[in-house]
């Protein structure tokens, strides 16, 4: 009984491509109710900790070193909070844009997962498929996670001191290499966009240009160029 309901819903989306819109709608709005409850809510736990050392067991620092650490911290990375949701949106749609910033690690472990399950079934990113698709991926992953760190937290220190030094050193390659899979994933669906990025990245990289500044002309770099081919295009396409 129940697989004849799916498939007469299944039927009747096919049939009337406005249910499957509007069944979108209902669940981008559910995604915003529940992704701004939950924001929130973690915000707020956030902060609960700091202000209670702060002002009722008395160990305040001073806004001085508050506000200097908040500029050296904005300075060093404050574009990511502007950039990063804008980059990540079209992979991630709007409820992984919701669970990849709640959970963290979006970069090493939220936009790989996406990326791998959309590459896996082969949806599109910025699909209604290849949201959906980025949502279980990135709550799986976050589910993994959670289970990992919890083995880690209780036998850290055990396992690090098994792993060699030698291993260890690898370490801070890890995010590189990850950053690396991804563009050759999507790369390798239009290479010369591919290398247009590589070779912006590395230009921009070894000009003087003040490091908080760089990510932010590489994106705008690398999007102008390409949509600009895009344009040539559709002139040929639409000459011949």
């Amino acid at each position: 009984m129940e697989m004849s309901n799916k498939a007469l819903v299944a039927e009747e989306i096919a049939a009337n491509p406005k249910v499957e819109s509007l069944e979108m709608e209902q669940f981008h709005q559910k995604s915003h109710f529940w992704g701004r409850l939950t924001m929130w809510a973690v915000i707020i736990l956030s902060v609960l900790l700091p202000l209670y050392l702060s002002f009722v067991v008395g160990y305040h620092p001073g806004w001085g070193p508050i506000v200097a650490a908040f500029i050296a911290y904005a300075a060093m990375v404050g574009y990511a909070w502007v950039i990063e949701p804008i980059s990540y949106y079209p992979t991630l749609g709007v409820s992984g844009t919701y669970l990849a910033f709640l959970t963290g690690n979006i970069s090493n472990m939220c936009l790989p997962a996406a990326a791998a399950a959309q590459n896996t079934i082969g949806a599109e990113p910025g699909t209604k498929k290849g949201e959906i698709t980025a949502a279980l991926a990135i709550a799986a992953a976050s589910l993994v996670n959670i289970v990992v760190i919890a083995i880690i937290i209780a036998s850290g220190s055990y396992l690090i001191s098994i792993i060699p030094s030698s291993v260890q050193a690898t370490f801070q390659f890890v995010v590189p290499a990850i950053f690396g899979g991804i563009l050759a994933q999507f790369a390798i669906k239009n290479p010369l966009y591919g290398l247009i990025a590589v070779i912006t990245g590395i230009v921009i990289n070894l000009t003087p240009i003040i490091p908080f500044f760089r990510g932010i002309i590489c994106i705008a770099i690398t999007i102008t160029i390409c949509l600009y081919l895009e344009k040539v295009k559709a002139r040929k396409k639409s000459v011949a």
